[in-house]
């Protein structure tokens, strides 16, 4: 429904740490006409949500999509830990002209499967718009089972996964049950995820690198494995600098710093990228 690869873009701030809305839009424009890009998704973990108002938020929404227009499709991310806010983002973002929603678990409370369920289906009740569920359990210390997946599929305008549980058994099973889009949300899993039925990736990386992950899949759906193996390993010091040294934000930002693309600094509590990361990322991108 949104294209193969999305982008979870970041959220570009001045030097004061207020919100960049031109260089917002600038890097949408960017990220759509020259970096292969299919879709963007705003106000996520890259986007430094938990950071943002809800005002700002808003803002975020309103500025990327007139930046884009119908070139490309905007998902908001809307997920909290409380079922009401969660509620009412999901209206903010509809208002705000975004074309889906990404809905992560409830976090920190840790609420039963019924809980889960009932939360995302009070979600896709509350406004229009098609929804992507976000399943990471290292982050919010609850996994979507696979059994409420299977029922939460039944919901019209729940329909799709963004995954990052990294059990390819599960992700499999609902693929092979369900209509619901499965998009990788670890860089490192998006060509084994799509060689499983997943259609794309919600990605980091794709920042810097989405036309290499569109080349990557392309060459996967023209049946040459050897071509998007190659991709795939050569995006693989990539992912590595962004993905694991610090916070995806803070390298991201680093990189597309470097790339003279805006982005700003990270809002506290996170902090800027360390010197040796900045180097490692010079020696890819410089």
């Amino acid at each position: 429904m949104f294209g193969r690869v999305l982008v979870a873009m970041v959220t570009p701030f001045t030097p004061d740490g207020d919100l960049d809305l031109k260089g917002a839009q600038e890097l949408a424009a960017h990220l759509v006409d020259k970096g292969g890009v299919d879709g963007l998704v705003v106000n996520g973990t890259t986007g430094e949500a938990p950071t943002t108002t809800d005002a700002e938020k808003s803002q975020v929404i309103r500025a990327v999509k007139e930046a884009v227009g119908d070139r490309t499709q905007v998902l908001a991310g809307v997920g909290t830990n409380s079922t009401r806010h969660t509620v009412e983002l999901a209206n903010q973002a509809e208002q705000g002209g975004a074309d889906g929603l990404l809905v992560v678990t409830p976090y920190y409370s840790k609420p039963t499967q019924e809980g889960v369920e009932n939360h995302f289906r009070q979600v896709a009740n509350a406004c229009g718009l098609p929804a992507l569920l976000y399943d990471i359990p290292g982050r919010t210390g609850t996994a979507i089972d696979t059994e409420t997946l299977l029922r939460l599929a039944e919901h019209p305008r729940i329909v799709g996964v963004k995954d990052c549980k990294v059990d390819l058994l599960a992700t499999a099973r609902v693929i092979a049950e369900t209509g619901l889009d499965y998009y990788s949300g670890n860089d490192e899993l998006i060509l084994p995820l799509y060689s499983i039925g997943g259609v794309g990736a919600v990605s980091t990386v794709g920042h810097v690198v989405g036309n290499e992950i569109k080349a990557m899949l392309d060459a996967y759906d023209e049946g040459d494995n050897k071509e998007a193996l190659r991709h795939h390993q050569a995006l693989l010091p990539v992912i590595t600098a962004i993905m694991t040294r610090e916070p995806g934000a803070v390298a991201v930002k680093a990189a597309l710093n470097l790339l003279g693309l805006p982005s700003g600094p990270v809002r506290e509590p996170l902090v800027g990228a360390t010197p040796e990361l900045i180097n490692e990322l010079k020696a890819l991108f410089a």
